[in-house]
């Protein structure tokens, strides 16, 4: 029988080998020194300015002379309170609703069709994409003209009895009162989604039709040996294949949405009532017209807040998605 000893002495030691050290060349130094000023001025010009709005928000700074005191959240709760700030977020989500539902449902119809090899494909496809190649502030413009109460659109409409008011309309589909506001669906905010909707459905239109295009033929060919109609085709195989394109679309809809500005400004500016207004413009006048600079970055934060509960699950799933 062997001791205890013996055994000892015929193990054998595992010992871990030690992981080299990765030696940097010469590329990995022009790396840095080709990405160090980018970071620098990202750390400066986005997280410090970042950092430094949500400092302000917490301040007493409402007026042409600085006054960094504490002031906690005194005007996050002031915001919550306020009868224009509870309008924007209410106009806000409805904006966002139907901007992203109506992108999404035409820009995948739209991109269906397309797919569909038509001749004067390449002509369609301009365009719908030309749009984006506007900026919102001309988007804002012409479509304040077109949808001009007493001109524009309004003037073939007449001919059928029809006179709407348009982005000048102050009822509330649906309201009912919600702390300070009436909630429900501004009619006045539908002329705006309109708008945004045709500068940006173009956008959906490219990464679906991208989407379909990617599908292998032989996927659709085997449905079809299997019986399927085209309907079924599409609604049981195809869009649910493009569901990842479709989750870019809202992520990326919903930050344009969260954040609009120049659209809004340029077309309506806060409305009647405040029925078109958003936290972006209140943000802009708040800051730049009244000098409430400690409320403006309270708005400002807000938004961010707002367009991070989006982006970052999104960028979280991704990183997840890759490794």
């Amino acid at each position: 029988m062997e001791t205890a000893k013996a055994v000892s002495e015929r193990s054998v030691t595992v010992v871990p080998k030690t992981q080299k050290k990765r030696k940097w060349t010469v590329d990995h130094w022009l790396a840095l020194a080709f990405l160090s000023p980018s970071v620098v001025l990202i750390l400066i010009f986005v997280y410090g300015f970042i950092g430094w709005t949500g400092y302000v928000s917490l301040s007493n700074w409402n007026s042409l002379v600085p006054d960094l005191s504490f002031a906690g959240l005194k005007n996050y709760i002031y915001l919550f309170h306020d009868f224009r700030f509870q309008a924007d977020l209410r106009n806000t989500l409805v904006f966002t609703v139907l901007f992203i539902g109506v992108v999404i449902v035409l820009g995948q119809l739209l991109a269906i069709l397309l797919d569909q090899k038509l001749r004067g494909e390449s002509i369609f496809r301009n365009i719908f994409f030309f749009p984006m190649a506007l900026s919102f502030v001309v988007t804002g413009v012409v479509w304040q003209w077109l949808l001009n109460p007493s001109t524009g659109v309004n003037l073939f409409l007449k001919k059928f009895g029809l006179d709407s008011k348009w982005y000048t309309d102050t009822n509330i589909l649906g309201s009912f009162h919600l702390g300070k506001i009436e909630f429900g669906v501004p009619v006045a905010i539908v002329a705006v989604v309109i708008a945004a909707v045709w500068q940006m459905t173009g956008f959906a239109v490219a990464m679906y039709l991208a989407g379909l295009r990617a599908i292998p033929e032989e996927v659709r060919e085997a449905a079809r040996m299997d019986g399927a109609t085209e309907f079924q085709i599409y609604r049981k195989i195809i869009i649910p294949m493009l569901r990842p394109i479709t989750v870019s679309v809202i992520i990326i809809m919903a930050h344009i949405s969260l954040k609009i500005f120049d659209l809004i400004y340029a077309m309506t500016g806060p409305g009647a009532n405040f029925v078109t207004d958003v936290p972006g413009v209140y943000m802009f006048e708040t800051t730049f017209r009244g000098n409430y600079y400690a409320n403006g970055a309270a708005i400002a934060i807000i938004m961010l807040l707002s367009v991070a509960i989006f982006i970052v699950p999104y960028l979280i799933s991704s990183r997840k998605g890759e490794s």
